[in-house]
């Protein structure tokens, strides 16, 4: 019996969940194959931990959903996802540091939001932000 794993991620309002196992390197997004994911852009910034992860990426299937947030945010939810699951599947601590020394946002979420609007007032912040306090 193949080992199969389950992991999730986010980006801002964007969420990713992602199913790895043992296969032949497919890799779906939202059931749309990754060689043909549009826009060409965000498709090259999801394969990036594939790419750092070499040959082991050849011999999994990654199943990723994500739901919410623009096509920026799902992107970087999608490429976090895949990177957390590919340590998760191999336990190796060498590709790990790889992915930190290359961008701590492959393992770790970043998790900056969008400021609230507050009461009384449409904007976040004041027109001119005032600095004699």
């Amino acid at each position: 019996m193949s080992k199969s794993f389950h992991v999730s991620g986010k980006r801002k309002s964007a969420k990713s969940r992602a199913t790895i196992k043992a296969g032949k390197g497919n890799i779906l997004i939202n059931n749309v194959d990754l060689d043909v994911y549009q826009p060409e852009i965000m498709r090259l910034k999801i394969k990036e931990p594939l790419m750092i992860a070499g040959n082991i990426s050849s011999q999994v299937d990654i199943d990723v959903n994500v739901c919410g947030g623009g096509v920026a945010s799902q992107t970087e939810a999608a490429r976090l996802v895949i990177a957390k699951s590919l340590v998760e599947y191999t336990k190796d601590d060498k590709l790990k540091r790889r992915f930190l020394d290359y961008d701590r946002h492959l393992l770790v979420a970043d998790v900056r939001r969008k400021e609230t609007g507050k009461p009384n007032d449409s904007k976040a912040r004041a027109k001119r932000q005032k600095s004699y306090r």
